[in-house]
């Protein structure tokens, strides 16, 4: 049975790099090409968590908004907490 676009997910995670500069950036797994995959995964891993979870994925451009909102945010110094970011995205999460 094919993915319908309601069953179909975008796995994603917010994270702080780990590198001197400490920019908060997300990525979507589910989205990674075959060239980038390994070297994104990677920078994750070592980033520290902040959020992950799976958006639906005929909600994603919007969710991907609200994402690039929230990172605005961390990265001009304002504290978002993990509930804060979960209550943002609410409506998109898978």
């Amino acid at each position: 049975m094919p993915l319908t676009s309601d069953t179909k997910k975008v796995m994603f995670e917010i994270y702080r790099d780990a590198s001197f500069g400490g920019r908060y950036k997300v990525v979507y797994f589910t989205e990674l090409g075959e060239h980038d995959k390994e070297n994104e995964i990677n920078e994750a891993m070592r980033g520290e968590r902040i959020f992950d979870g799976f958006l639906l994925h005929r909600e994603r451009n919007q969710a991907k908004q609200i994402v690039d909102e929230i990172l605005n945010r961390l990265n001009n110094g304002e504290p978002v907490d993990e509930s804060a970011i979960e209550q943002k995205l609410q409506p998109y999460l898978a």
